[in-house]
């Protein structure tokens, strides 16, 4: 998952504009929804489900296109 973000933001351009982004707002919604989820009495193990199903889309996402 890494590799495949590194290797958008190597390429420079938009790509990389739009990949720096979107990790970026990524990471906020995500602690939004993590903090929601645990004042809403969640558990932490709730939180890691989630976490991996966003890690898991992203993972797709990521290699079912060409990063050119």
């Amino acid at each position: 998952m890494i590799a495949l973000r590194l290797t958008a933001l190597a390429g420079g351009g938009p790509v990389a504009q739009s990949e720096g982004e979107r990790m970026v707002s990524e990471k906020i919604d995500a602690a939004a929804e993590a903090l929601g989820t645990l004042m809403a009495g969640g558990s932490p193990d709730a939180v890691i489900a989630r976490y991996r199903e966003h890690v898991r889309a992203n993972a797709e996402r990521l290699s079912a296109h060409e990063i050119e």
